[in-house]
């Protein structure tokens, strides 16, 4: 049974950072792309950054470049998100995804996790 398991999310004040773990299991993820999206109260999902397992490229969403890193430890099967200069805009529920290819369209993950809060006061 495969699962992704989200953690790190919390309360933090702006510009603070906070560093989310996505950990893998149940197959083997090294054929796959992991993504990272957020869902704010009221809105649709949204894409974040997408992460290449296996060779570690990035992508991120315009809102979150020069802020957010991703990247990922093969070894543990786990990927993460570092985010810093967080602002109350990111407050938001954070998902990781598995998807064969590489994609920043929701619809194409296989895989979700249960998601984690994260919360920017001001």
């Amino acid at each position: 049974q495969v699962q992704l398991v989200e953690s790190g999310g919390g309360l933090v004040q702006s510009g603070g950072s906070l560093r989310l773990s996505c950990a893998a299991s149940g197959r083997t993820f090294s054929s796959y792309v992991m993504g990272w999206f957020r869902q704010a109260p009221g809105k649709e999902r949204e894409f974040v950054a997408v992460i290449n397992w296996s060779g570690g490229s990035t992508v991120y969403a315009n809102s979150v470049k020069g802020r957010f890193t991703g990247s990922r430890d093969a070894a543990k099967n786990t990927v993460y998100l570092q985010m810093n200069s967080l602002k109350p805009e990111d407050t938001a529920v954070y998902y990781c995804a598995a998807a064969r290819g590489w994609s920043m369209l929701s619809s194409e993950y296989d895989y979700w996790g249960q998601g984690t809060q994260v919360t920017v006061s001001s």
